[in-house]
């Protein structure tokens, strides 16, 4: 496939490393099935994101002001909690991209329900208790498409081409996100009817479909289903592969200080909303900071990611370390600098490119560091603990809250920064 070898490079495109030679000759259509599934999974994500869009949705429809606070926690936690369990449930089932199909069609109905409900007048607690609920599921779904798409990623595709799967899907969906941006930060005031924000969401639900039906495309072949546990000896054993797996308790070490790269966006979003409050195209900036820095920066964060994965990480949590202490100091002794929303919608940038490095690069580093056909229980130990080191970490910034915006960005950054120390002592999983 001509589309295939341009994206992967003649060389690479006849490499087959770490799947089934069976395998082999569906990998060209398989590699364009998942690039095209998860560019409208992440468009649909761009344009529902919770750190964004969705707070710009609570307040439309006056929701109680706690509610907002509840979303990244929920949206982040609830995907990767029951992970550990539906890692042994997927091992239990020999073609497993039929629960990424499900689980993508389950999303895209709950953020669909969200923008109609809104239009449809729902108001005050009920309409944010609703957003909520609709989140939780949305949420738990996310959580079995998760561990099925690593697990079809490392079925069906090479080592060494996977980080690029995730890259270039990040840079389509960012550049949509981008267009999208750029028509509600610049376009005039009769453009941007009150009923355009609802109307994106509807469509970003609606992305998931699409992406349902991509996914359904590819060719996987039956997986190893022996070894399938109940939960009380899916959990000892899987607590005895973390307490063996030296390289796998250095990958859970630095993932956990990097939480902190997605929990920063939200204050930078409350900083930028000082300047704007509510207004569309302030929310335009940054779905337009967004877009455009997954469009610029995914497919090389893949192409590094497939070179060393443990680097990638280490240079995305170092750009967002030094980009919050940055922005500390620009608010202590330049605050001049940060009264305009172009300001924000730079920092979001930033951020957005930091993140996505951190996210490839440590998606591409599990599947990599998992060999043979365990990478579903790999995949879901390190984000079932993950989920749980989560929640202790919102706990922790909403204590460092009380001290001030400053305070938690200052705290989060060095974070960052911590575990990009820490990924630099893990191994090389690309060797």
């Amino acid at each position: 496939m001509q589309l295939y070898e341009y994206a992967v490079g003649d060389d690479s495109a006849r490499l087959c490393r770490d799947i089934p030679d069976h395998q082999c000759n569906e990998q060209p259509g398989n590699f364009v099935w998942q690039v095209l599934a998860q560019a409208f999974s992440k468009t649909g994500d761009v344009l529902s994101d919770t750190k964004v869009v969705l707070p710009w949705l609570m307040s439309a429809v006056g929701a109680p002001l706690f509610l907002i606070g509840l979303l990244v926690p929920i949206r982040e936690s609830l995907a990767l909690l029951p992970q550990m369990i539906v890692g042994g449930m997927i091992r239990r089932i020999p073609v497993r991209k039929g629960f990424w199909v499900a689980s993508s069609a389950i999303e895209g109905l709950c953020i669909v329900l969200m923008g109609v409900l809104a239009a449809a007048g729902l108001q005050g607690a009920a309409a944010g208790w609703t957003i909520v609920s609709l989140l939780v599921v949305f949420s738990l779904a996310r959580g079995v498409a998760s561990v099925a798409a690593k697990d079809t990623l490392g079925k069906t595709i090479s080592k060494g081409q996977r980080g690029r799967v995730s890259g270039y899907a990040a840079a389509a969906s960012g550049l949509v996100a981008a267009i999208v941006g750029f028509y509600l930060a610049l376009g005039s005031d009769s453009t941007r009817p009150e009923w355009l924000l609802y109307a994106m969401i509807i469509a970003a639900g609606a992305f998931w479909f699409v992406a349902a039906a991509s996914f359904s495309m590819i060719k996987e072949y039956p997986g190893a289903t022996e070894g399938a546990l109940g939960v009380r000896d899916l959990v000892q054993a899987q607590l005895m592969l973390l307490v063996r797996d030296v390289e796998l308790q250095k990958f859970l070490v630095a993932r956990t200080l990097m939480i902190s790269t997605a929990l920063v966006g939200p204050l930078y979003v409350s900083l930028a909303q000082r300047v704007t409050g509510q207004a569309l195209d302030g929310l335009g900036w940054l779905v337009l900071a967004t877009g455009l820095a997954s469009a610029v920066s995914s497919s090389v964060w893949g192409i590094l990611s497939d070179a060393s994965s443990r680097v990638t990480m280490a240079l995305a949590a170092t750009l967002a370390g030094g980009l919050g202490l940055g922005v500390v100091t620009a608010l202590n002794f330049a605050p001049t600098i940060t009264e305009r929303i172009e300001f924000y919608a730079a920092i979001i940038f930033f951020l957005s490119i930091a993140h996505a490095g951190v996210r490839i690069g440590r998606k591409t580093h599990v599947v990599d560091l998992a060999s043979g056909d365990h990478r579903a229980e790999y995949v879901a130990l390190s984000n079932t603990l993950i989920g749980v080191f989560l929640l202790l970490t919102g706990l922790l910034v909403g204590g460092l809250l009380m001290f001030g915006l400053e305070v938690a960005v200052a705290a989060l950054s060095i974070l960052a920064l911590m575990g990009a120390v820490v990924t630099l002592t893990m191994k090389e999983a690309q060797r």
